[in-house]
C-alpha cells in the first residue's frame, strides 16, 4: 500500500515533517542485509588473514557509527538521540549476513538507522576484502521489521516466512 508522500508540502515543494505533535514513544528497527563473496574470501576472513584488519568487528563498528549520521547522510531525516545500535555481522559459507538493530524513544521511527548501519557495514566489508576478490555482491537490504509508533508493529513477509534470518 502506498500513501500520500508526507516529505511534499501542498505546493509540490520538499518539505521535513514536523513530528513535534506526535507523543514520544519506544520505537525500534531491525534491518538486514548480505555481502556475497568466494569461498577463499569467507576462509580468509575466517583466519583473520585480511591485510586490513579484522572486517567483521570493524564492519560493525562503522555501523554503528553511520547509524548515529544518518541525518547527515540522508535529506529530510529528524536527527534521533539513540538509545541503542547493535550491528552483527555472521560469516556464511557464501558470505557474511548482517544485521542491524536501532532504538530510540522519540516522535519519529528508527528504520534508516538502521538501514544505514547495514549499508554501511556492507559498504566497510566489501572495501576491506575488495583486495582479494572483485566479485563481492552487496544486496538484500531491507526493513526486517520495525516496533513501536502510531503505525505500530510490522514485520517483513519474508521474515514472518523464515526466510533471511
Amino acid at each position: 500500500m502506498v500513501k500520500k508522500l508526507t516529505h511534499v508540502d501542498e505546493e509540490g515543494r520538499i518539505n521535513m515533517v514536523d513530528v513535534g505533535h506526535k507523543a514520544v514513544t519506544a520505537r525500534e528497527a531491525v534491518a538486514g542485509g548480505y555481502v556475497w563473496m568466494a569461498p577463499e574470501t569467507v576462509a580468509l576472513i575466517r583466519a583473520g588473514q585480511m591485510k586490513k584488519g579484522d572486517v567483521l568487528a570493524t564492519a560493525e563498528l562503522a555501523g554503528i557509527m553511520a547509524a548515529k549520521r544518518t541525518s547527515e547522510l540522508i535529506p529530510l531525516c529528524h536527527p534521533l538521540p539513540l538509545t541503542k545500535v547493535k550491528v552483527r555481522c555472521r560469516l556464511e559459507a557464501s558470505g557474511v549476513a548482517i544485521e542491524a538493530l536501532a532504538r530510540v524513544s522519540g516522535q519519529t521511527g528508527v528504520e534508516m538507522e538502521a538501514l544505514t548501519a547495514v549499508s554501511v557495514a556492507a559498504l566497510t566489508i566489501y572495501d576491506m576484502a575488495k583486495a582479494v576478490d572483485r566479485e563481492m555482491r552487496i544486496g538484500e537490504i531491507f526493513l526486517k521489521e520495525k516496533r513501536g509508533g502510531k503505525s505500530g508493529d510490522w514485520v517483513h513477509p519474508a521474515v514472518k516466512e523464515g526466510e533471511n534470518e
